[in-house]
């Protein structure tokens, strides 16, 4: 049943079509975009795996309709390099080896840049507790925090 009218911005490109009202904004990047960069974890907002930038803001794209997004910006992972702080947290994750899966690493640096975007002169500490929402089960988060506190420079 595709019959609410979403208009938006998707990585820098307009977005205008009919959806399902009842999708989430996940299945909609995932399914109907083919965005699949996005990944869902617990699909409770309790991972992180789903971050994306909505209007600049770290979302957990599971919590969120997609019918909400009408008139706002998101950036996805395929996206972030067109942020502040984008290419310079894959680089860092790739140089310190913040990666290991891969499944949970979107989410982290979409939270990350948006996190250093506010707060840019970040200590270990805070960037600790930027990170909390988001959950890794391989590689361990000291490469992690390291990975994003040398992208803020």
């Amino acid at each position: 049943m595709k019959n609410y009218l979403l208009k938006c911005e998707i990585n820098g490109e307009k977005f205008e079509g009919l959806i399902d009202p009842n999708m989430r904004l996940i299945d909609f990047l995932r399914d109907e975009i083919g965005l699949k960069g996005t990944k869902e974890g617990c699909g409770e907002g309790e991972c992180g795996a789903c971050m994306v930038l909505l209007d600049g803001r770290a979302v957990n794209s599971c919590l969120v309709m997609a019918f909400s997004v009408s008139g706002k910006e998101i950036i996805t992972i395929e996206g972030i390099d067109k942020t502040k702080y984008g290419k310079k947290l894959k680089k860092s994750f790739k140089k310190n080896a913040a990666v290991q899966c891969g499944f949970c690493t979107p989410g982290f640096i979409i939270t990350a840049a948006a996190f250093l975007e506010e707060k840019p002169d970040a200590t270990e500490e805070e960037i600790k507790e930027a990170l909390s929402g988001n959950i890794c089960r391989c590689t361990g988060y000291d490469m992690i925090i390291k990975a994003v506190n040398e992208a803020k420079k």
